[in-house]
């Protein structure tokens, strides 16, 4: 599950794994100041003959000042600017449609990368806080039946820029005051837009310390207003509980049994329920963090009375709170979200059990820019 992004090729043996080996390289766009710590662009622009405050300079400009145009950077000498910026500052996203909803609060962006993939992170203003959700793949190898991103299948990974550059879009856009009622500053990621995260685990942590490094070398925002989701790829969960962070784990799990959950989340085949649920566990025991349960509610298919049960008894006494998210229509599903009489019964079960229960709020569904919609289609409004 982790070696991505896949690309198919003819050779085999030792000419199959270097052929992969370029192809996975030309891949990836080039390098961004957002793919190295500060002291690693320090380096680079001494490397290119200027002096080391350069690197500071322009990060500053990127994280501090949102500013992602090199043409906006005058205090840069405009020779060295140019210079500076063919290296350290490319074009990573390219706009190709921006959405909004909820009278502007929640605003989708559709992105081409370098090598034509496509991308959709989701802005969300509240009247506390600004929250960005924001994809570490384009496309989603996981083939979850529900989600619109799975049913596409995967294209690659995501550099750590190219997951870092939609963050700071979207800071600029609240920073601008267009979200009105919002906070003008972003506050939380979650990474709960196109991919597995964890499928991309380095360049994710990578996103994740860069994002919550102080300015200039990162956007300073708090670990804890991070979240990370995965299906449950359980020894990249074990070893994110090494990592010293107290990012907030979600576990997608969506089904309390093997039977079920094998169909809905497939990843499931190779780490059951059991499996997930210890290294969740471990996960909250090593951080003091507690573990956000994601539970799609799917009309008369996860939403029995008896699997909250069995859900509330696998979950009583731990760290972990259940997200209940009503199923958000994607095209051609043969699913539809459970009738709120049953979602209220489902909550009332599991909160009588003792777990910690909410209902996610579905904002975004008119944009497709809901939970499972994410699909990155080029299509007109």
């Amino acid at each position: 599950m982790n070696s991505l992004p896949v690309i198919p090729i003819s050779p085999t043996g030792a000419a199959a794994e270097a052929g992969a080996a370029t192809a996975r390289r030309a891949a990836m766009p080039p390098r961004h100041l957002a793919d190295l710590d500060l002291a690693g662009r320090k380096a680079l622009v001494t490397e290119l003959g200027e002096p080391a405050f350069r690197a500071r300079q322009m990060s500053t400009h990127y994280f501090g000042r949102l500013v992602r145009d090199p043409a906006r950077m005058t205090d840069l000498p405009a020779a060295a600017r140019d210079r500076l910026a063919a290296e350290l500052l490319p074009t990573l996203l390219t706009p190709v449609r921006e959405m909004a909803c909820d009278d502007g609060a929640t605003r989708k962006a559709l992105w081409r990368l370098h090598d034509g993939a496509l991308v959709e992170s989701v802005l969300m203003g509240y009247s506390d806080r600004v929250t960005v959700c924001i994809s570490s793949q384009a496309g989603c190898g996981m083939a979850c039946p529900f989600c619109a991103t799975g049913q596409a299948g995967l294209t690659r990974n995501l550099s750590t820029a190219e997951i870092v550059d939609q963050a700071v879009y979207l800071a600029g856009v609240a920073a601008s005051g267009a979200v009105a009622g919002a906070p003008p500053r972003l506050s939380h990621v979650v990474f709960m837009g196109m991919g597995e995260p964890l499928a991309n685990y380095a360049r994710v942590v990578a996103a994740v310390r860069r994002l919550c490094a102080p300015a200039p070398e990162g956007l300073g925002l708090s670990q804890r207003h991070i979240t990370v989701s995965t299906v449950g790829l359980v020894p990249a969960m074990r070893r994110l509980a090494d990592e010293d962070l107290s990012v907030t784990l979600a576990l997608s799990l969506h089904a309390p049994d093997d039977e079920l959950r094998d169909e809905l989340v497939p990843v499931n085949q190779r780490w059951k329920v059991a499996e997930v649920l210890d290294a969740a566990w471990a996960y909250a025991d090593r951080t003091g963090r507690r573990v956000s349960i994601e539970y799609a509610m799917i009309k008369e298919v996860n939403d029995q009375p008896w699997r909250a049960d069995l859900l509330g008894r696998l979950l009583a006494g731990r760290l972990a709170h259940v997200n209940l998210i009503p199923l958000n229509p994607t095209p051609g599903s043969r699913w539809d979200a459970s009738p709120k009489p049953v979602e209220r019964e489902f909550v009332r079960r599991l909160r009588q059990a003792g777990v910690s229960t909410t209902v996610r709020d579905t904002r975004g569904q008119e944009i497709d820019g809901a939970c499972g919609q994410l699909a990155a289609a080029e299509v007109d409004r």
